[in-house]
């Protein structure tokens, strides 16, 4: 009887967990179709002040800049993670892509989960690939999920509970 209370707790949770989740990738989903109608609109009236140098360059999301190819190539698929998080992941993906001649996917991961454990705290975990699954528990504003042509990025914090000895 009380393993049949664990399992429907255990169960309850689980359907709670994944009903967020699915609010959550709806929501970025709007998100992201209202973002690229602002940002078409932000460029229409950038074009006039860009100078002939500076074409190749554009401000994302109001802050730091990012080559317009690169950004071409970039997709957010779902997140839960300030815009100022978002430019870092975007410019540090960049600099380890501009680095390599080829894709590797394990430097690319470790590169952005050090750059955000030294900036914001230890618990970044980061998934690189072309295919993958994952269903994991992140902390509040800490999950970001893009793609950057066909290698998706998965870049979430967890929560850090001190052992107890």
């Amino acid at each position: 009887m009380e393993e049949k209370k664990r399992v429907d707790a255990a169960s309850e949770e689980l359907e709670r967990r994944s009903k967020y989740l699915s609010s959550l990738i709806e929501r970025t989903k709007i998100k992201s179709e209202s973002d690229q109608e602002e940002a078409t609109t932000d460029r229409r009236k950038n074009k006039e002040k860009v100078k002939e140098e500076d074409r190749g360059v554009e401000a994302v999301r109001g802050g730091g800049e990012l080559d317009k190819e690169f950004m071409k190539k970039i997709r957010v698929r779902a997140a839960d993670m300030a815009p100022a998080l978002q430019r870092r992941a975007f410019r540090c993906a960049r600099e380890v892509f501009d680095a390599m001649p080829k894709l590797e996917n394990k430097r690319l991961a470790l590169a952005l989960k050090k750059e955000f454990d030294t900036a914001y705290g230890p618990a970044w975990h980061c998934i690189v690939g072309t295919s993958f699954g994952s269903y994991v528990t992140h902390s509040l504003g800490g999950f970001l999920y893009f793609s950057i042509d066909k290698v998706y990025v998965l870049l979430f914090r967890t929560a850090v509970e001190p052992l107890a000895h």
